[in-house]
């Protein structure tokens, strides 16, 4: 059976490693009918909007995508795409599988662990003004409705894959109300569908601290939006950087997959660019469809190119000097290696 999927490149080294696991997950063995589609600043020029309505459409009618980084402005330009993207469509569970890699040496070599975000609410609905001059009031909204939603799916998730382990972070010592909602709605959601499961809480910032002297001892970590943002990076940074950790922004009935590191426009065009983050996104949306013997495919076939370790097959920022299409190809070969049953 093919499914249709729709492709977002994206801007700067987007479009590179955009067909780079477009390439890779055709080799893969599944059946893919591929839809591409405009989004961010380089849509301009041609839609007169970085989110063009057709682009919407599409995505609305197809409801699956795979997107490779956009540009968001800092301090000023247009509004973030992936933002909008993630409220127009109600992807409310960013999903972000942190593991240590073959091959990749970092000071960990024992971090497997989730991080479960709430993405569409807290600051980052964006709702600003200026009171008077001088003073930005930024609203960090809070819904009970969206954060019991986000901790019934952290639940429902760590029981479906095994996990045993939900922790979450909050600073309900100073955000008394809002968080203390928050933990509220944790406590409710673990008691109905996480018994049995070990349910800790940690302050932010004794987390972090945590985090870095011992990842092991993290499972599935479930947060609201702002702090969702800060420590899925940070945790990336625990297993070699953004370049190698997956993505997902996941709705009830929509889903789109992603590559969460930058555009990097400094090596744009360059062939340089490592497509491994978008690769593995491709993985977990091959596993979401059900093409699981495909997603396999492709993971073994990563893992035993990094666990090689010959620099000729892996890009610079993991310690080789192979470019994007160097890397697709060592994949690629992998697979041929270990054909389909």
């Amino acid at each position: 059976m093919s499914h249709t999927i729709c492709l977002l490149p994206g801007d700067g080294i987007g479009p590179e490693v955009s067909q780079a696991a477009r390439e890779v997950i055709d080799a893969s063995g599944a059946a893919i009918d591929w839809i591409e589609l405009p989004a961010g600043a380089g849509a301009v020029a041609e839609h007169g909007d970085v989110l063009p309505q057709h682009t919407l459409d599409t995505l609305a009618q197809v409801r699956l995508a795979l997107k490779g980084p956009l540009t968001t402005p800092i301090g000023g330009g247009f509004a973030s795409i992936n933002v909008r993207l993630r409220q127009y469509f109600h992807l409310y569970a960013a999903v972000r599988p942190i593991r240590s890699l073959p091959g990749i040496r970092t000071r960990y070599d024992n971090v497997d662990l989730v991080v479960i975000r709430e993405n569409t609410e807290g600051l980052y609905c964006g709702i600003e003004q200026a009171i008077v001059p001088g003073v930005i009031e930024s609203l960090r909204v809070l819904t009970r409705a969206g954060c019991e939603r986000i901790a019934r799916y952290a639940f429902t998730y760590a029981r479906a894959r095994g996990r045993t382990k939900v922790t979450t972070f909050h600073k309900a010592n100073i955000l008394k109300q809002a968080d203390g909602m928050w933990l509220d709605c944790c406590r409710r959601m673990q008691a109905e569908v996480g018994q049995g499961m070990v349910y800790e809480e940690l302050l932010m910032d004794n987390a972090c601290l945590q985090l870095v002297r011992d990842p092991s001892r993290f499972d599935v970590l479930v947060m609201e939006n702002y702090n969702g943002d800060l420590i899925s990076d940070l945790c990336a940074g625990l297993v070699g950087g953004l370049g190698v950790v997956p993505g997902a922004n996941l709705g009830d009935d929509c889903a789109i997959f992603e590559a969460v590191h930058g555009s990097a426009p400094d090596i744009a065009g360059q062939g340089l660019a490592n497509p491994l983050a978008l690769i593995m996104s491709g993985v977990m949306l091959l596993n979401h469809i059900g093409e699981t013997a495909a997603a396999d495919r492709i993971k073994d076939a990563y893992n035993a190119v990094l666990a090689a370790g010959n620099p000729d097959d892996v890009t610079r920022d993991i310690g080789g000097r192979a470019g994007t299409r160097a890397f697709v190809q060592a994949l690629t070969r992998r697979m041929v290696e270990a054909p389909i049953l």
